[in-house]
């Protein structure tokens, strides 16, 4: 007697995993996206804990502070600056902004918004220089993870795009420490969460959970079309996505199957 019991399980959960990789595909346009505020060419977004907001930069060197319900707090002028990302740092209490017109961060204080130094990045990496200060080609967000400070480098060449890690901020200068290359065109949003690096490409509406600890991508949801430039999670299972036509949008976690 011939046994075919293992042979057909298997078979059997490849074509479940095929079909539910399918389904989220097809259906993931009809995700339930609330507009959670209107902010004019939002392009970065973070979460700070301590005071229960979001922070909001846009392209025309505007600073918002968001209340959790969506109401504009505060807003302020930086200056003439392309600001393309922000993010919380809790162990100094400052908002490190990514200024992609000068490959630089800007420090801010999170209590006035008032900007406190620039620290340009050095575009060379093992003498090779990477990083460019063309309007597709240059830094387009800003995330840290467990001190370490990690930017993305937009690129419509999947071949030239990539996530790095910097040195620090202590002086003018930082120095790029390392580079990951995902193989994702266009990544426009960065956030870390329960040890993931979640990104957002702006081209293909995609949402991207990636292991940088091995270099893998974990799991990839096909956004509804947008121009998603800012990403981050608060502490009540949203996922906020900043959207440069003009808006905040907000998912829920389990909707998106995260």
């Amino acid at each position: 007697m011939v046994r075919f019991g293992k042979k057909y399980k298997r078979a059997d959960m490849k074509i479940q995993k095929i079909l539910s990789t399918l389904f989220l595909t097809l259906y993931a346009p009809f995700l339930d996206a609330k507009s959670f505020a209107t902010i004019p060419e939002a392009s970065g977004i973070c979460f700070v804990q301590k005071t229960q907001e979001l922070i909001v930069v846009n392209d025309e060197g505007w600073i918002y502070r968001l209340s959790l319900k969506g109401e504009i707090v505060e807003k302020k002028y930086l200056g003439e600056y392309d600001l393309e990302g922000v993010a919380y740092d809790a162990q100094t209490n400052r908002l490190l902004l990514a200024e992609e017109a000068r490959n630089s961060i800007l420090i801010v204080d999170i209590e006035s918004l008032a900007l406190i130094k620039e620290v340009r990045i050095n575009p060379f990496y093992k003498d090779t220089k990477i990083l460019e200060t063309s309007k597709n080609d240059g830094i387009e967000d800003i995330a840290i993870n467990n001190g370490t400070i990690y930017l993305s480098k937009q690129s419509y060449d999947a071949s030239s795009t990539f996530v790095f890690s910097i040195d620090t901020l202590e002086h003018t200068e930082a120095k790029i420490t390392q580079i990951f290359k995902h193989g994702y065109i266009d990544i426009a949003g960065l956030c870390f969460d329960g040890g993931f690096l979640y990104m957002t490409s702006d081209k293909k509406n995609l949402l991207i959970k990636y292991d940088l600890a091995n270099n893998k991508t974990i799991q990839e949801i096909k956004l509804p079309k947008s121009s998603q430039e800012g990403i981050c999670f608060d502490e009540r299972d949203n996922l906020y996505i900043a959207d440069d036509k003009g808006k905040i949008l907000r998912y829920k976690r389990k909707k998106l199957g995260l």
